[in-house]
């Protein structure tokens, strides 16, 4: 993700409802049918990929052991469950 920082807002819809502004879409590399995760601090509030926020959860959680084996993004975690799978029926 780009570390670019930039301020943006939306109106909030009846419904609660808000668009994502296009630069904030692109900036979390958030694209059609894909979900966003809300992280609340108190007053604060960020929007991430959730793709990319629960592989950064899965490193975490792994003690940096998914980042030793090379697991860096949501193809490299596809690769490895396929793998996974392949030596299970062997």
């Amino acid at each position: 993700m780009d570390s670019t920082t930039f301020v943006n807002d939306a109106r909030v819809m009846s419904k609660g409802q808000v668009t994502i502004p296009k630069n904030v879409r692109a900036a979390l590399g958030i694209d059609t049918g894909d979900r966003v995760t809300f992280i609340v601090d108190g007053t604060n509030v960020r929007i991430v990929n959730s793709a990319v926020y629960a592989l950064m959860r899965f490193q975490e959680q792994m003690g940096g052991q998914a980042e030793k084996a090379g697991i860096m993004s949501e193809e490299d975690v596809a690769e490895w469950i396929t793998a996974s799978r392949r030596e299970e029926r062997s």
